[in-house]
């Protein structure tokens, strides 16, 4: 325990980022802007040299995107920089300089864990706070980006410490249990076609981009191989570095547009199917946990208040766990988000299960005497 004059609490933890990473969308954010820089001072270079023009609106352009890059590449890492994180006898508090973002401990419902692809050890901690559906729906978490074993800052925060064992990305999450906890029920969700349909309206939304893209992509390439063959036809020699910066930016051009439509492709809905194989399912005498690749979700039963499972065709079950928190009770059949579209973040919902009943009444059991009922 340690003490600061500003925290009226004892701190039991302090840390800060140890791994400043920029997010995968911001990098791929990044990229596009460094390919658009670099198509634009090739066109800058063909309007110069061949058209005897000013370039100076195409530069700016260039640099313009060039900025852009930098910032979407360098700005998280700034940002992160100088963020604090407490663990108080009462709270979690984020700080950077004079501002503070909170939340109390018991009113966390449960916690992700996101492992670097680079370092095994470091991750992001998101802890989240179950809240009513409804129209006034709105999310409260609280994020502790690149700190050194998430897993045991989790249990300092749920009161655990002691219970933990050290571990990475490296052990399973089955081998990183608590001393004094067991699993009680195991499974993976059963693939099915459908997982490969967009669901959402995001997801549909996603998919009519990516057809954009790739008709954008056939119209650049009817109207580009036309126009070099006019330009080669009217003596413009093929080695010429004119010729060879349009070539080169009309071929980056095409590339970057079939690789933004393969992407926004493969996020409508490959990407979910493809997840699937890699989601794993398991119910302690302590805990829910679902672990989907470098993801984890860590739920305590205790904030468990209600079990519903719906058909999800072909004999399989999607369970999903309402959950209780301050004022925040959520009745509604989603869970307690009330969501029933795919999320790029894993959520308290079991999907596509064939033994649902086994799950419900394992977790309406007593969670330290599976004989007796939960004391919800």
């Amino acid at each position: 325990m340690t003490r600061d004059s500003s925290i009226p609490e004892p701190i039991q933890w302090t840390g800060r980022p140890e791994l400043l990473e920029t997010p995968p969308f911001l990098r791929a954010t990044g990229w596009v802007f460094v390919v658009v820089a670099g198509v634009c001072t090739m066109f800058a270079a063909v309007v110069s040299l061949a058209l005897a023009q000013s370039p100076t609106r195409l530069l700016g352009i260039g640099a313009w995107a060039a900025t852009l890059a930098l910032a979407a590449f360098q700005g998280p890492k700034l940002w992160l920089a100088p963020v604090r994180y407490l663990v108080t006898t009462r709270r979690i508090i984020v700080q950077r300089g004079p501002f503070r973002r909170t939340m109390a401990r018991d009113s966390i419902s449960f916690a992700r864990i996101t492992w670097s692809t680079t370092v095994p050890d470091i991750g992001d901690l998101e802890l989240v706070r179950a809240v009513q559906t409804g129209p006034l729906h709105r999310r409260l978490t609280i994020a502790l980006r690149g700190v050194r074993q998430p897993n045991r800052v989790w249990a300092i925060i749920r009161g655990a410490e002691d219970l933990a064992p050290r571990g990475s990305s490296q052990l399973p999450i089955a081998q990183r249990l608590d001393i004094d906890e067991r699993v009680l029920w195991a499974a993976r969700p059963r693939p099915r076609v459908r997982a490969f349909v967009p669901h959402s309206a995001r997801e549909w939304l996603r998919l009519g981009m990516a057809a954009g893209l790739f008709a954008t992509f056939g119209l650049l390439v009817a109207q580009a191989v036309p126009a070099i063959q006019k330009l080669l036809l009217a003596g413009l020699p093929p080695t010429s570095a004119p010729f060879l910066a349009l070539v080169v930016g009309e071929s980056v051009t095409a590339a970057l547009l079939l690789a933004m439509g393969g992407y926004f492709t493969y996020d409508a809905g490959l990407r979910s199917a493809r997840l699937v194989r890699d989601t794993r399912y398991l119910i302690t005498n302590k805990h829910v946990l679902i672990s989907r690749g470098r993801e984890e979700l860590h739920l305590e039963r205790s904030r468990i208040v209600h079990v519903i499972d719906a058909s999800a065709g072909r004999g399989l079950s999607d369970v999903f766990l309402v959950l209780d928190g301050p004022r925040a009770q959520s009745l509604a059949a989603s869970g307690a988000f009330g969501e029933m579209d795919r999320s790029d973040s894993l959520r308290p919902v079991f999907h596509a299960v064939d033994d649902a009943e086994s799950v419900s009444r394992i977790l309406r059991a007593n969670p330290s005497n599976p004989d007796l009922p939960h004391a919800a």
